[in-house]
């Protein structure tokens, strides 16, 4: 991409009440499945390796504009970004910060003047003004402004970067903080993903309480997509359904099958394409690509994506 382009980045609410559940949970697996099919399974395993705690320390004594330049330096090397250059300032504004996409390999990035007297958190909004950077060199980008956003935020987690937007997540009857466009829970749900990809326990570097009980309750739900087969969601009646037409399907030759009806609520999809078998259709519980498999009682396949291989009855 040529020429500049003013991004907004890391959203912030400060004071004000924060969204907790999940409302983006779509679009942060779309985000997933996004960055397997332009990464591929091999490059995203080359971030088997999070951001350090010690490697983004910030500590009051420190000089504000070389440990805000210090912190870049370490994300752009977390993203592989070897030829990028950072250049950080501060100035008064609504969000959190901003950065400014070229073609490189200057890169100028202006965080809110708060961060003056917040440290700690300067390298939760650098990992996401570097992550829109690598987007920017991937390519790779949403049509809206609030679905890259929630791209932005779902790379820098899933890439081992965005623990720290979580850790900059407090709330108290008072007041309350949090970085990013992600809820807290969302960020917990991306993170424990991550987590159970690589075995790995982020819990430990957390320095807030409030996220560490956002990803406990991210990797609840996170846990639950690995153990959700065809139509455990559909209920009584879909699952009734589904035994009659495959009773219906078994009694006719291959392509004059009729093709159930899916529940828009169940997230399983059925077809009968004309060349073979009833076939049903289902997510993959780690990237989200959805898998195509023939009904025939216990199901074993391997998502072309992240290679996990699924097992489970249909």
């Amino acid at each position: 991409m040529d020429g500049v382009q003013a991004r907004r980045g890391c959203d912030v609410a400060n004071g004000g009440p924060v969204e907790h559940g999940y409302p983006h949970l779509r679009t942060v697996r779309e985000s997933v499945t996004a960055l397997y099919r332009r990464l591929s399974y091999d490059t995203v395993r080359t971030f088997s390796v999070s951001v350090a705690p010690a490697d983004v320390a910030f500590a009051d004594v420190d000089d504000l504009h070389l440990g805000a330049q210090r912190v870049a330096r370490e994300m752009v090397a977390h993203y592989r970004l070897p030829d990028a250059r950072l250049i950080v300032g501060f100035r008064e504004m609504t969000h959190a910060a901003n950065v400014e996409l070229a073609a490189g390999p200057e890169y100028f990035v202006e965080l809110n003047d708060r961060f003056r007297d917040h440290r700690r958190d300067i390298g939760a909004a650098l990992a996401h003004e570097v992550a829109h950077v690598y987007l920017h060199r991937l390519g790779l980008s949403f049509p809206s402004t609030r679905d890259n956003e929630i791209l932005t935020d779902t790379t820098a987690t899933y890439l081992g970067a965005g623990w720290l937007l979580l850790d900059a997540f407090r709330e108290d009857g008072a007041s309350s903080q949090k970085l990013g466009y992600l809820t807290p829970e969302e960020f917990g749900y991306v993170l424990a993903k991550r987590a159970l990809l690589f075995g790995e326990d982020p819990s430990v570097w957390f320095t807030s309480p409030q996220a560490y009980t956002a990803y406990r309750e991210g990797l609840a739900l996170a846990r639950r997509d690995a153990e959700q087969p065809p139509l455990r969601a559909a209920g009584w009646a879909g699952r009734r359904r589904y035994a009659r037409d495959r009773r219906h399907a078994q009694g006719h030759a291959p392509g004059h099958a009729r093709a159930p009806e899916a529940g828009r609520e169940t997230g399983y999809r059925f077809s009968a394409d004309g060349h073979g078998p009833l076939r049903v259709s289902f997510p993959c519980p780690t990237c989200h690509q959805r898998i195509r498999v023939p009904v025939a009682g216990r199901v074993r396949a391997r998502c072309g994506l992240c290679r996990s291989v699924l097992e489970c009855d249909t």
